[in-house]
């Protein structure tokens, strides 16, 4: 039956659905990445890249390495969410992911505008080999087959959409990909290169502040705060409603971390100590398990998940 079709619902939409809730919210907090990260930002990180003397290439591979990284997973999974959209049966939901993917277009956006507008003119200036972001030296290994693995779990969906696929579509995508590795990377980023905050890092590199990539990576990481806020209520409810059982969503967490871990170590100078962030990684899953199996945890409201502290702390129900 077509929704067209459909005379089980007197109103289309439910307002007080989770899942409308966040598409309410994903069209209030709407930004764009022209207009909402002006250019003179972009240029003063071009100044103050410039501005370092002692900057190496090396050290400037690393960060525009980063920055490649995260454009090409913005790109891939603005494609791989096609599959779930196409399965989810409830209006509210699909609206939400329709949202989704189109915020994973815009973020895609803001990456190929960063590096047109900032890593290339620099290197051309510096003199060092201007390189592109699609350029496979950026990419390691585990990067590429965590990345096959999430595009494998999520088209599965479209000839085995079980309760139990759909949990490990999830935990692929919304749990380890925008989760862990993408919100480990972002806070990476905002510690090593935002202005006055506390470096995540324990090494003696001086970093530049960048205040255009700054900019851009908050607006993108209150996104995905909703992104994986839709996430772990879905897997919750098919943990605690239709009967998933939570070793496979355990399982399947626990099996990316090796990727995760190899991922957040790429594109690393010499100097700089990856441990701090892969132990972020690392507990910031372990976080995720127990909100999603502890039946009497709740996930903080979405207003909180948009936030850029770190809101996601278990909170036991009374």
């Amino acid at each position: 039956m077509t929704q067209v079709e459909d005379t089980s619902r007197e109103m289309r939409l439910d307002p007080d659905s989770f899942a409308q809730g966040y598409f309410k919210n994903a069209v209030y907090r709407h930004w764009d990445p022209y207009e909402d990260v002006p250019q003179e930002l972009l240029e003063r990180d071009r100044e103050n890249l410039l501005a370092q003397e002692e900057e190496s290439e090396e050290n400037y591979d690393a960060m525009r390495g980063s920055i490649a990284l995260f454009g090409a997973g913005e790109e891939a999974v603005t494609e791989d969410l096609m599959p779930l959209a196409l399965v989810l049966e409830d209006i509210n939901d699909q609206m939400f992911i329709s949202s989704q993917i189109y915020e994973e277009a815009k973020h895609t956006q803001f990456f190929d505008r960063y590096w047109r507008e900032v890593v290339n003119p620099v290197a051309e200036e510096r003199g060092y080999e201007v390189v592109a972001p699609t350029d496979q030296r950026w990419f390691p290994e585990g990067y590429v087959d965590l990345f096959d693995r999430t595009e494998a779990a999520m088209e599965r969906l479209l000839t085995d959409d079980t309760p139990e696929n759909r949990a490990k579509a999830y935990c692929h995508y919304h749990l380890v990909v925008e989760s862990v590795l993408a919100q480990t990377g972002y806070y990476g980023f905002t510690s090593r290169f935002g202005e006055g905050e506390a470096d995540v890092y324990e090494d003696d590199l001086e970093s530049p502040h960048l205040p255009g990539l700054v900019e851009g990576i908050n607006y993108i990481r209150s996104d995905e705060g909703r992104h994986v806020g839709f996430g772990m209520q879905k897997v919750r409810e098919l943990i605690h409603e239709r009967g998933v059982d939570e070793a496979v969503v355990q399982d399947t967490l626990q099996s990316l971390l090796p990727l995760i871990s190899e991922t957040v170590q790429a594109n690393q100078v010499e100097e700089a100590d990856p441990v701090p962030l892969v132990e972020y990684a690392s507990d910031k899953l372990s976080r995720r398990i127990d909100i999603l199996t502890d039946a009497d945890a709740e996930i903080p409201g979405v207003d909180e998940l948009v936030k850029l502290e770190d809101a996601d702390q278990p909170a036991a129900g009374d």
